[in-house]
């Protein structure tokens, strides 16, 4: 049970870091046709996240593949019956990285709109999606005796779900504004600055309804924990933050506030991993659905091990892409990507 627990620990940790580092690459997808009203300014919101955006979507690879591992039962039921959903996720998935790779490699007008227009619907698709699954949850879906899921398409958008989904994207939203602000200059810098200031409020208001709409849903009341103050405290001080001239800080209150917000979905799930809303007795649960412990000690190992080598060779990264950019360094002299 120990280890078990303590791979429930790692996944919602695993969500969480791909939250607050693929966070901010969705949001960029999202505006960088807002904050790039040329070819040039475009160029640079996309190149802030060009040697990280794939980096950090290993995150929600090997998120899903510790649910696998240490979960089985939980993945199958969560995988199955979200089946339609996660082909529209991979769709999105898909469209961005194409996007990345494919909007400079032809010279017309209409090639890069189509794709800049792809990558703005993926990097919406994502978080959205992503967001009602983990909502599904928590609300809970059809679920048998046998762990199957007995549902339909219609089942997976609850109004909780749906508002978690909205929740991430507005996060997301704040988030890539944000890190635009703080890794460019010039006029991409100000329209970022300014977004961040007229995203701010929505995300303030979104996330003040959801924490206490997670407690109720999980059956907890609505009075808030320290989880859930930290995250509260985190997106004002971003809210406040964005109408100043503190980059920086106000992008740390923003990866705060996605980190807790996730958090506080998982500490308020465990120890169930998945509602069963057809009746309590199956649920699926931290015990009832582990591998054996066997399993759980070596992954426990790898992990402790491996996870280390990859932050640290992450933060490497980010150190050395640490530089601003300018929309003068993508300016018509310069060859396309």
């Amino acid at each position: 049970m120990a280890l078990a627990t303590f791979w429930f620990i790692v996944t919602a940790v695993l969500w969480t870091g791909f939250f607050v580092l693929e966070g901010f690459d969705l949001g960029v997808g999202m505006l960088h046709t807002v904050v790039g009203r040329d070819e040039a300014g475009r160029r640079a919101a996309i190149n802030t996240i060009g040697p990280l955006w794939d980096g950090n979507e290993v995150w929600l690879i090997v998120a899903a593949a510790a649910m696998f591992a240490a979960f089985p039962d939980w993945y199958a039921t969560m995988f199955s019956g979200l089946y339609l959903a996660l082909i529209l996720l991979l769709a999105g998935l898909i469209v961005r990285g194409v996007s990345f790779e494919f909007r400079g490699k032809a010279g017309g007008v209409r090639w890069r709109r189509t794709w800049d227009t792809l990558l703005t619907c993926g990097s919406v698709l994502v978080p959205l999606l992503i967001g009602i699954a983990l909502g599904d949850l928590l609300h809970g879906l059809p679920i048998d005796q046998n762990r199957e899921f007995t549902g339909s398409f219609g089942d997976l958008f609850s109004g909780y779900s749906v508002f978690a989904g909205v929740t991430l994207v507005l996060l997301c939203l704040l988030h890539g504004a944000t890190f635009i602000a703080l890794k460019t200059t010039g006029t991409v810098q100000g329209r970022a600055k300014l977004l961040a200031r007229r995203i701010a409020p929505l995300t303030v208001l979104a996330v003040l309804a959801f924490l206490p709409w997670t407690h109720s849903t999980a059956g907890k009341g609505v009075l808030p924990d320290i989880l859930d103050l930290v995250a509260m405290l985190a997106v004002l001080a971003a809210a406040w933050l964005v109408t100043g001239h503190h980059d920086g800080w106000a992008f740390v209150a923003t990866a705060v506030t996605i980190a807790t917000t996730i958090l506080s979905l998982f500490v308020d799930l465990y120890p169930r991993l998945m509602v069963s809303s057809t009746n309590p007795a199956f649920d699926l649960t931290v015990q009832n659905s582990a591998s054996g412990n066997y399993a759980l000690k070596v992954m426990s190992v790898v992990a402790i091990v491996f996870l280390p080598l990859v932050l640290v060779y992450q933060g490497w990264t980010y150190h050395v892409f640490r530089l601003r950019i300018s929309a003068e360094d993508f300016g018509p002299s310069r060859t396309s990507e």
